[in-house]
């Protein structure tokens, strides 16, 4: 219990926090609560993008602006709660991008790391320094910091995915970098598949050695790779938090594909319901197969295929699967778990 503070002395503090305001200087002790608090408190809400609601407005985007004016033809995913701030959770970036048959995302780099999960359409192809790689529903593929890449549609049909990036982290430290490439397309020097053959099959090359917080050399994870290895652990028993979950990762050192974002995928059998949990990594969900309901602290949401939401830090979480069910999610995992920050609570 703090004595009661007499009137004559809040005065005489408030002209004394007034005059070390000139100075730039503000009392530690007016602020601490909120700088360290008892439990993590965030801005960011529970939040759901449905696809049926928003894919119409990603082919009018198609309309109103090329992929070559645009550079990256893209609506942004912004959580209700940081509006104005292109950050689906503080430390990540969400967006819905498109690119239509016959078009080119031009080539560049950035120190910004990012990932693509393929939506909707077939056709398109994303190219990373050099090799192309043809993208297909559900893929998660990845564009390394500082790696030239450049997307374009060869098919015949509009192709959707989601982009997954750490802006707002590099954004922080302010070591945001781009560069343009000479040309929209990169020249290809690889053949396709050749990086997976390289670093994915339990194979490296000779000469080959890699620290933890470099990026991976295989920057496509095939869905139909994903699905398998989730029906395979599914003959086991399952977590009564998490469902069957398994954590993608560098092949070459097991540390996640990029030093900034952990991606995940989990499947949940027809009738599945989670126990509670709950982790200081923010987290964006999708679903790539069923349909279900996710409970988010006192929210419920409902999902089906190709539906996006986000878990706030902290937010207690218990999933429901209505059908068979596989999400992909993605957080800032690997930062919190580097500085000792990361911590889970399994209800």
């Amino acid at each position: 219990m703090h004595a009661a503070v007499s009137n004559d002395v809040l005065e005489e503090r408030k002209q004394y926090y007034q005059r070390i305001d000139n100075y730039n200087l503000t009392p530690l002790w007016e602020v601490l609560g909120a700088l360290v608090p008892k439990a993590p408190v965030t801005p960011v809400a529970p939040a759901l993008w449905r696809y049926a609601d928003v894919r119409d407005f990603v082919m009018e985007a198609g309309r109103l602006i090329t992929a070559g004016e645009a550079e990256r033809r893209v609506l942004v995913l912004e959580n209700p709660g940081l509006r104005g701030q292109s950050s689906v959770t503080q430390s990540l970036y969400a967006g819905l991008q498109l690119i239509l048959p016959g078009e080119v995302a031009p080539a560049h780099r950035h120190t910004q790391s990012a990932l693509r999960l393929v939506l909707d359409g077939e056709g398109a192809y994303t190219a990373v320094d050099g090799e192309r790689t043809t993208m297909h529903r559900g893929d998660f593929i990845i564009t390394p910091a500082w790696t030239w890449h450049d997307h374009g549609n060869l098919g015949d049909q509009p192709v959707v995915w989601l982009d997954g990036l750490d802006i707002p982290t590099v954004r922080f430290f302010d070591a945001g970098f781009a560069e343009h490439g000479a040309s929209a397309s990169q020249a290809t020097c690889r053949d396709e598949g050749d990086a997976l053959a390289r670093y994915g099959n339990n194979m490296l090359p000779v000469d080959f050695h890699q620290t933890s917080s470099e990026p991976t050399k295989v920057f496509i994870y095939p869905f139909a790779k994903t699905r398998e290895s989730l029906l395979g652990i599914s003959k086991g028993t399952v977590d009564p938090h998490l469902g069957y979950k398994l954590r993608f990762v560098n092949p070459a050192t097991g540390a996640s594909p990029m030093p900034t974002i952990g991606a995940f995928a989990q499947r949940l059998e027809a009738g599945f319901e989670t126990r509670p949990y709950r982790c200081t990594d923010g987290t964006v969900y999708v679903c790539l197969e069923g349909e279900g309901s996710a409970e988010i602290g006192d929210q419920t949401i409902d999902f089906i295929q190709n539906d996006v939401f986000v878990v706030p830090p902290w937010h207690t979480l218990r999933l429901r699967a209505k059908h068979d069910t596989i999400l992909f999610s993605y957080s800032d995992r690997p930062i919190q778990q580097v500085l000792g920050l990361w911590r889970e609570e399994k209800i």
